[in-house]
């Protein structure tokens, strides 16, 4: 177990109960929680079925930066809604235009050696301030409002001891795919990734923000760099400086794992289509046309980024045969680029300026072509993400962005012959809190038609008599589960959104995963869907469990399950199970039928849980799944999920 981590530091001050032994589950009280619209409106239906008036949190901010397409009525009612709950409840809320909620939140909320949920697997952009920031499904930010404790394995803290400083050109971003080439997107659930060493004190906190919201694609619980003298400064120039709090590792801090990374080695990198650790230097991609560029998203989008953009672009043009779109992270960040002259730049070399939101990056806008590339600054590039059938997005950082929007094609920065603009962190940033909404605590909740309830699950039965309605490869994400893009609307409807559950995966003039589902439960038995590695990484979404469970899917099976995920699952009602033999995958098949008996009765901590495997073809033979529940996780899926209980 580490020792004189930050980690530990903040976990042992705001310990709730539970085993502090890695893999153990451990109840930490949470100060912050933070929701973004697109899951948000599910989290506050929750904690309005829960009959808690007010929130009980120090702070909790809700953001609408997702939905803001409005093309049609359900994003604005939505809106209205979480404006009325956020009142009423004591949230405070910032509309959309205001910006997207990491950088928000980090720029004027985020306070070192705090815990903070958030109902957006990006939350651990908090870490770069020294906020042990964690992604969570909605009705565990629900939970956190409510006052309740939130539970995660006790981690396995990964040092990364950071040396030297950044070439020119190179960058966080950098830092943060070279992470991802080490530990892969998979195999590091449970692990809390902290940062020391003398690099660190080279990084600014955006800097630092980027390769922890990043850290999201290790699928790890959550990032953090320690808050030092470069926090103090990022904090005093927002107007904050009360709110700092000194917070390193002890010299002689164990770890439990080390990795050792020399920025000055680091150089130009891109995820390649299409996972997040596909990763290849951008010397390698030369001279590879690209149809698109876009920069911003919550990964890329501060001020120090914009500004360097900026400046590379002033009195130049961007490359005719591609599009360039910049979306500001923040409207503070818009407000200091317009009033510097920066935007003008911006616009000047025939960049689009989208609205400060996430948009694109969630397939909200901005679609590339057929056939085309794009290049993104973002942090996911899951096939068809973009909203693309087909799409080869690249992940990379502003840095090569603005190279790639010059030259319309894959070019190192270093090779462009700009001298690099070093962009100096602001000593007073511009402050304009008009736009956040305090709380009265009072006030009527406007609930249009368009928004829905949350279901109900049943309790888990004693005997389920499971049917395969759909078997899944490795690194399904929720994604895949739950597309977003221009279906993103739906997400406070659950019997409208359940209806593209897996879409991805239906096909034409067959019956959808939706149809088969539903004709399974209207049968008297239950769903069970099979995945193999790493199955539900990605969005913290927990539409991903709802939907499936208002189709009557009681049974996710797989090799691996993400956290998240997981933890959705869990809160659902949902019996999230892994193969005792990786071999038994290979067997099932869809159709395949799985009877669980005595299933209340097997469910125990540690435990195994037997099933009969039957064939179409009436053979037998006996599966044997794993899992890592807890007695409490046993208990809210006997009970059918938490609200539930």
């Amino acid at each position: 177990m580490a020792r004189g981590t930050v980690v530990q530091k903040i976990i042992d001050a705001h310990y709730a109960g539970g085993e502090r032994k890695v893999g153990k589950p451990v109840a930490i009280r949470i100060d912050q929680t933070l929701t973004q619209d697109a899951t948000g409106t599910m989290a506050y239906l929750e904690l309005e079925a829960m009959n808690i008036p007010q929130v009980k949190t120090e702070l909790s901010v809700s953001y609408v930066d997702h939905n803001m397409m409005q093309n049609g009525p359900e994003n604005r009612n939505d809106h209205l809604y979480l404006q009325s709950v956020a009142n009423a409840k004591g949230v405070r809320f910032s509309p959309p235009g205001n910006g997207i909620c990491h950088q928000l939140h980090l720029e004027r909320f985020g306070v070192p050696g705090k815990t903070l949920i958030g109902s957006d697997s990006h939350t651990p952009t908090g870490g770069g301030i020294g906020m042990l920031a964690i992604g969570a499904g909605g009705l565990d930010v629900a939970l956190a409002m409510a006052g309740k404790p939130f539970r995660i394995p006790f981690p396995k803290v990964i040092g990364v001891r950071l040396t030297n400083r950044l070439a020119p050109w190179c960058a966080a971003k950098d830092v943060i795919l070279t992470m991802l080439s080490i530990l892969t997107t998979k195999g590091n659930v449970g692990s809390i990734v902290e940062y020391f060493g003398p690099g660190v004190a080279t990084l600014s906190v955006p800097q630092r923000a980027t390769i922890t919201n990043m850290g999201a694609e290790l699928g790890v619980t959550t990032s953090i760099f320690p808050s030092d003298d470069v926090t103090r400064k990022f904090l005093e120039a927002q107007g904050r400086g009360v709110d700092f709090t000194p917070l390193t590792a002890e010299p002689d801090a164990e770890y439990d794992q080390l990795i050792e990374i020399d920025l000055a080695q680091v150089v130009p990198l891109a995820a390649c289509p299409s996972s997040p650790d596909n990763v290849k230097p951008i010397a390698e991609l030369s001279g590879l046309k690209v149809g698109q560029v876009i920069i911003g998203s919550c990964t890329n989008s501060s001020y120090r980024d914009l500004a360097m953009v900026a400046a590379v672009l002033k009195n130049r043009k961007v490359n005719p045969n591609l599009t360039l779109a910049i979306a500001p992270g923040s409207r503070q960040v818009l407000e200091m680029l317009a009033a510097n002259g920066m935007l003008a730049d911006i616009i000047g070399a025939g960049a689009r300026i989208l609205e400060t939101g996430c948009g694109p990056c969630i397939g909200q806008g901005q679609s590339p072509a057929d056939d085309t590339i794009s290049v993104r600054t973002f942090n996911r590039n899951f096939a068809g993400r973009t909203g693309t059938r087909g799409d080869q997005a690249y992940l990379v950082s502003p840095e090569t962005a603005v190279a790639v929007a010059l030259t319309g094609e894959f070019t190192d920065p270093r090779r462009l012959g700009i001298d690099y603009p070093e962009i100096a962190e602001p000593e007073k940033f511009l402050i304009n809190d008009n736009m956040i909404q305090l709380p009265t605590g009072k006030g009527e909740i406007i609930r249009k038609r368009t928004i829905g309830q949350p279901p109900i699950n049943t309790a888990l039965p004693d005997k389920v008599d499971g049917v395969v309605v759909i078997k899944v490869g490795d690194k399904i994400t929720t994604d895949h589960i739950m597309p977003a893009g221009v279906h993103l609307k739906l997400r406070s409807n659950i019997p409208a959104y359940s209806k593209v559950v897996f879409e991805c995966f239906n096909e034409p003039g067959k019956p959808s995963f939706a149809e088969r589902a539903a004709a399974v439960r209207d049968s008297g038995k239950s769903g069970v869907i099979v995945g193999r590695d790493s199955y539900g990484q990605g969005s913290s979404r927990e539409h991903a469990a709802i939907c499936p469970m208002y189709l009557g899917v009681k049974v996710v099976a797989a090799l691996a399950i993400e956290r998240i995920h997981s933890a959705n699952l869990v809160n659902f009602g949902i019996l999230p199970l892994m193969f005792a033999d990786p071999a038994d995958y290979d067997v099932i098949e869809e159709k395949d039928e799985l009877l669980f008996e005595k299933l209340r009765e097997q469910l125990a901590v540690g435990e195994p849980v037997h099933a009969t495997l039957r064939k179409a073809d009436g053979t037998r033979r006996e599966i044997i799944f794993n899992h890592r529940l807890s007695a409490e996780d046993i208990r809210i899926i006997l009970a059918g999920g938490m609200l539930n209980l």
